[in-house]
């Protein structure tokens, strides 16, 4: 019958049921075996292609664990808090407040209040950067040809656009972004950036929301990718129920200004009777 008539197209619509592409989410993410050590049942579980984009609201106290199984995947991140998205990932404030422009275990990501939004718990990469940002549309269509989100080459921030049109957030709203998985380092004689690409096949990093988030994700090469090819493969992300960070946790005693934040986001909880 085809697909030329609302018959023919509903049939071959239904038979899709059960079937996904390695690019598609898991539903219900239930489904899935949470990992060895998780608190609870895997809430979020998809697959995301190079050059897409995917968002979740997440509750407080869930791990969030990116990897990227064939070496090429940049994760670029935005945060916010879920119900006060005026509140959101402050890049600036995550290095300066930490003394340290370098992510990794124990790094925290801090909002413009001097809250936290989430801890990074686990990381075997440890090539991240807090320094570029996304790509461009400019960019991307000087150097690819083309940066729209349809095309072969999408830039960063116009999916970033989508994802945070779902959330009712406008191109306003979006602040300069954290890369997972593409490390970039600052040399000592000369203060340039130098980008020093992936650790590999296999890498992960695990963050912990320490309030409830809106998690927008972008999967693009990073912009300081010399390679003239549009390069990015895919990104998987595994979410489950877990419980936040708490005082007498070594991720809150780790530092004087780490455990000011932690108090900051616990009074703010606190006193909307959340924590």
């Amino acid at each position: 019958m085809g697909t030329a008539t609302t018959h023919g197209a509903r049939e071959h619509a239904r038979a899709q049921e059960g079937t996904r592409t390695r690019a598609m989410p898991v539903v219900p993410a239930a489904t899935v075996t949470a990992p060895d050590g998780a608190a609870g049942p895997v809430v979020w579980a998809e697959t995301v292609a190079g050059g897409n984009y995917t968002h979740r609201v997440l509750a407080r106290g869930t791990e969030l664990r990116l990897t990227d199984p064939d070496g090429d995947a940049c994760a670029h991140l935005l945060l916010y808090a879920a119900d006060r998205p005026w509140e959101r990932l402050n890049v600036a404030d995550t290095v300066k407040v930490q003394w340290n422009a370098y992510l990794g275990v124990g790094r925290l990501l801090l909002s413009d209040q001097g809250r936290v939004l989430a801890s990074i718990v686990a990381d075997n990469s440890g090539r991240h950067d807090a320094l570029c940002g996304t790509s461009t549309l400019a960019r991307n269509t000087r150097r690819y040809g083309d940066g729209s989100p349809q095309s072969a080459s999408p830039a960063g921030r116009e999916l970033f656009k989508l994802a945070a049109a779902k959330h009712g957030l406008t191109p306003r709203d979006l602040p300069p972004s954290l890369s997972m998985f593409q490390g970039v380092t600052v040399r000592e004689d000369d203060g340039a950036l130098e980008f020093t690409g992936s650790a590999g096949s296999g890498a992960a990093v695990t963050l912990r929301a320490e309030q409830e988030l809106v998690v927008l994700l972008a999967n693009v090469p990073h912009p300081l990718d010399p390679r003239p090819q549009y390069r990015c493969t895919e990104l998987e992300v595994l979410a489950w129920r877990a419980a936040p960070t708490g005082p007498g946790d070594p991720l809150w005693e780790a530092s004087p200004e780490g455990r000011r934040a932690f108090l900051n986001t616990v009074e703010l909880l606190a006193s909307r009777g959340i924590a």
